[in-house]
């Protein structure tokens, strides 16, 4: 498989300002296999597994002197480590003292190139530890673009990767690429699910790794707070929500609703358990905006929000949605509500741009997502089908009509209409090169990029 983190962590190696690296998100996206692929371009990798052997630990229990706890693990794992050597600490959330020591290589030994990954990362993460001394990298599942090229569609990749121009696609490439993002829908991201569809072209091996995929979170809810008897109440709350989540996401009104995980459920019984999720990148929440302006995160409604799956192809099993309406026209899209189209959109955006995107609700209308672009602020609508009615767009740019574009991701083809992008949902991944494209032809947005 092709993985694009591996420019990321390409760049962190050469970049002057290298910190430790601490590779997030949540358990089985290929974080472990990401870093030692990226060790095929070193000559020397150090990987050092603190699930497997607790025992490293213990040498950064007994002292912070980064040369003596080099010397003590190439000492017990027979590996020489230079500073030309990628040292890999996977599954670092098991020991909290390697996880402090990252601040001593960054201070005291920068020359290391020392990354980081590990499950439950975010949990981990959010109880306090000391950020400024380290730097981050988020992976998540395969984006669809990454799909193509792990199905051996590297025609349809390069015909996406080639676009320059807000044009029709032309059918040869439309419909194919349609019928793969059903198929997308169908195994989602998990590397393990797409390697055996690849490799099987069999859906009943697909639907039995996401089900131990599932499994595995819902053990790590357990497994997580055994280890503080005063969080063990907890497991059953976050099991709930996590159940709940396929029908919190199967209304017409997506927002969360506390009595939909348990009749009479309120949030401060409840808010702590969709955290734990949240931080274990296992959900991923979106909030409404009382309006669309800068900075986005100001006009967030903390107690308004909707919450989406980490993959797409997970949310398709564990709402028990039959594979088999990939083959009924355009139903897997319309189907749930279109929350899977949604779903799928709402990942593309996280891996494109900087800023987190929130929604946008003025009774009865609703726009699905609204992004920030530089200093632009971009609504976007999802819809599921040709039929492409956007009542709740118009409105949008009616009331702020100094919006310079909206966005439509839907089955329709390529093609800008007046203040509308509209881009066919397979094309969500070119989402912020269309942006650069579209908005000079507008004469709108950031005029030092229009000048390019």
């Amino acid at each position: 498989m092709k993985r694009f983190i591996l420019e990321d962590l390409r760049k962190w190696r050469v970049s002057k300002y290298r910190k430790p690296l601490i590779l997030r998100g949540a358990r089985q996206v290929g974080k472990t296999w990401a870093l030692k692929e990226f060790g095929k371009e070193f000559d020397n990798v150090a990987y050092f597994n603190f699930d497997e052997s607790y025992e490293y630990g213990q040498f950064f229990e007994t002292t912070k002197d980064v040369n003596r706890i080099l010397q003590n693990l190439s000492f017990a794992s027979g590996q020489k480590i230079t500073p030309d050597t990628l040292i890999i600490f996977d599954e670092i959330q098991s020991c909290n003292s390697a996880l402090n020591a990252l601040k001593y290589f960054c201070e005291n030994a920068p020359e290391y190139y020392v990354a980081c990954a590990g499950s439950l990362l975010g949990l981990t993460l959010s109880k306090g530890f000391p950020v400024g001394k380290v730097d981050f990298l988020d992976m998540g599942p395969l984006t669809f673009s990454e799909f193509l090229l792990a199905n051996g569609d590297e025609n349809l990749f390069g015909y996406l990767d080639e676009i320059r121009a807000i044009e029709p696609i032309p059918d040869a490439f439309f419909n194919p690429l349609l019928e793969k993002l059903k198929m997308y829908f169908v195994t989602g991201g998990m590397p393990e699910a797409v390697l055996r569809w690849t490799q099987e072209r069999d859906i009943s091996l697909v639907n039995s790794v996401l089900d131990g995929i599932l499994g595995a979170y819902e053990k790590d809810f357990g497994k997580h707070h055994d280890e503080d008897e005063a969080l063990r109440h907890d497991v059953q709350k976050i099991t709930l929500v996590w159940n709940s989540l396929p029908s919190q996401l199967a209304r017409e009104n997506k927002k969360f609703m506390y009595s939909a995980v348990k009749s009479g459920a309120r949030a401060r019984e409840y808010e702590d358990a969709l955290q734990w999720l949240a931080d274990a990148d296992l959900v991923k929440k979106v909030f409404r905006i009382s309006k669309p302006s800068l900075p986005v995160a100001a006009y967030e409604q903390l107690d308004s929000f909707k919450i989406y799956h980490g993959d797409v192809g997970l949310l398709r099993r564990q709402a028990r949605l039959s594979h088999t309406a990939f083959a009924e026209g355009n139903r897997l899209f319309t189907e749930f509500k279109g929350a899977l189209a949604e779903n799928y959109v709402l990942q593309s955006l996280l891996r494109q741009f900087d800023a987190k995107p929130s929604y946008w609700t003025d009774t009865p209308y609703e726009v699905d997502f609204v992004q920030q672009y530089d200093n632009d602020i971009i609504p976007i609508e999802v819809k599921s089908s040709q039929n492409i009615s956007s009542v709740s767009i118009k409105n949008y740019l009616a009331k702020y009509p100094a919006t310079p574009l909206a966005v439509r991701l839907s089955t329709r083809n390529l093609s800008l209409d007046g203040k509308v992008l509209n881009v066919p949902l397979f094309a969500a991944d070119l989402l912020h090169r269309l942006l650069d494209i579209a908005l000079p032809e507008l004469g709108a947005g950031n005029p030092a990029r229009q000048r390019q």
